[in-house]
């Protein structure tokens, strides 16, 4: 096995950058410089810890150009679009940095006389976060962020195509002040990730990937002695319901948007829509009109909307799904020959209709530019579809009517619930999903219940 990661930049195919991967040796050193200075960042003022990840977040924004183009080149993300993960990542990160004093502070119960009795959160200890290549910053930001700021260290692996993300997210925490050993970048393969994984200071392993990444982590977390936690954000194959009284206009700029922004390579994207049957036609002529608006290309040009997928295999994996859904009597509305970069990574952008759940392309997560749509009868027919998936991440309803967005919604298996929008996440709101799509939560307040632990203080004043 190599001992180097390349990154073949899904623009051309050609190497962009290699970076040696580390030993298990390298590994241990490195958890062991974590638990070092995790011990004296503990104690370090919540205004000081603040400030550092603060000053981290200005350098990141500074770099705002540079990082689009380098998502254009590790991943194929348009250079239009880089800013947007930027702007991601500084919402999430200060949303979290401002929450900390209260997501910390102490719990105290009701008086009791002659006692003083609180719980209080204290950090688990060292964090390790494996991050995807999709979104790379504004996936690692969820926990790493949060991670510091409630004292705790933090060991990155990033996912190989993405090292580039790590090295820079190093770099600004270095130059804002974070003491040494805190934040460490490393590049791996999967068995020194264990290695990682499986040492006694890494106490909470925080894992976005895919269900089968999912499963190697809990496997390999069973082996660990010290029972380290984990939090699984896997996959997703996320529904839009458009009801009847949904503004359709609106509707189909947002699925569109939704379901083929960065190429669908988005794990809450939207990738199955159910229309109700009196506006079906009219809304699958405004998604197909937006769709034909896009333009696939080259991500280095400022015009393109639609760049590569992150390598060719991918590309033919989606449209292997709408190969089949046709063979089995769907509909492809759109001819890849109106887009003339059709071909390997560059995938045109695609809407089946005709589909049903016997259908690859509505219940295996695409991971591409494709969107299935359903002519649906009513809303309890949309709901069960909705809800006849192995996964739930978003869910996103689009209607006029509030009432009926929470109703329904508190009838749909999901993390979140959208009503009018899809694909984004408000970092003051808990990130999670259920079945499939794994456990656990990160941002909000309640993303810190997971990267601390509490301690319990029952003190008698009186003997």
């Amino acid at each position: 096995m190599s001992n180097q990661l390349q990154i073949v930049t899904p623009v051309d195919g050609s190497v962009y950058a290699e970076r040696p991967l580390a030993s298990a040796d390298e590994a241990r050193a490195t958890v062991e410089r974590a638990e070092k200075a995790q011990r004296a960042w503990r104690e370090t003022p919540m205004a000081e810890r603040q400030r550092i990840l603060s000053d981290a977040v200005d350098r990141m924004v500074a770099e705002k150009e540079s990082i689009a183009e380098e998502l254009a080149w590790t991943m194929g993300r348009p250079v239009s679009a880089g800013a947007g993960e930027v702007g991601g990542f500084e919402e999430r990160a200060r949303y979290m940095i401002e929450a900390a004093p209260e997501a910390l502070k102490d719990i105290v119960p009701a008086e009791k006389d002659g006692f003083r009795r609180y719980v209080r959160r204290e950090p688990v200890g060292v964090v390790m976060t494996i991050a995807p290549w999709n979104y790379p910053y504004m996936t690692a930001v969820n926990s790493i962020w949060p991670a510091l700021a409630a004292g705790n260290a933090v060991v990155l692996k990033h996912a190989a195509q993405t090292v580039l993300a790590a090295e820079r997210m190093a770099r600004v925490l270095a130059d804002a002040g974070l003491p040494d050993g805190l934040f460490q970048a490393l590049h791996m393969d999967h068995a020194t990730a264990a290695v990682v994984m499986q040492a006694t200071p890494v106490r909470m392993v925080c894992f976005t990937g895919s269900v089968g990444g999912g499963h190697a982590v809990q496997r390999t977390l069973a082996e660990a002695d010290g029972f380290p936690g984990a939090g699984l954000e896997l996959g997703g194959k996320d529904p839009a319901y458009v009801r009847a009284d949904a503004d359709l206009a609106h509707a189909a700029a947002g699925i569109a948007d939704g379901g083929f922004f960065n190429s669908g390579q988005s794990c809450c994207g939207i990738e199955r829509v159910y229309v109700h049957a009196s506006v079906y036609d009219e809304f699958v002529e405004r998604l197909c009109t937006e769709v034909r608006g896009l333009k696939l290309g080259n991500p280095l040009e400022p015009a393109t909307t639609l760049g590569p997928l992150v390598k060719a295999e991918a590309a033919d994996f989606a449209r292997g799904q709408v190969n089949d859904a046709v063979a089995a009597g769907a509909r492809a509305l759109i001819d890849p020959a109106e887009f003339a970069a059709d071909g390997g990574a560059y995938m045109a952008p695609q809407v089946v209709v005709d589909v049903d759940h016997s259908m690859r392309v509505m219940t295996e997560e695409t991971f591409g530019p494709v969107v299935g749509v359903m002519k649906v009868n009513d809303d309890d027919e949309a709901v069960d579809l909705m809800n006849d998936s192995d996964y739930g991440l978003t869910a996103a309803i689009w209607t006029s009517d509030v009432d009926a967005a929470d109703r329904l919604g508190q009838r749909i298996e999901t993390g979140t619930v959208y009503m009018n929008r899809c694909d984004y996440l408000d970092p003051a709101l808990a990130w999670t999903g259920v079945k499939h799509t794994g456990r656990g939560c990160t941002l909000s307040v309640v993303g810190y219940e997971s990267l601390t632990r509490p301690k319990s203080f029952h003190l008698r004043l009186n003997t």
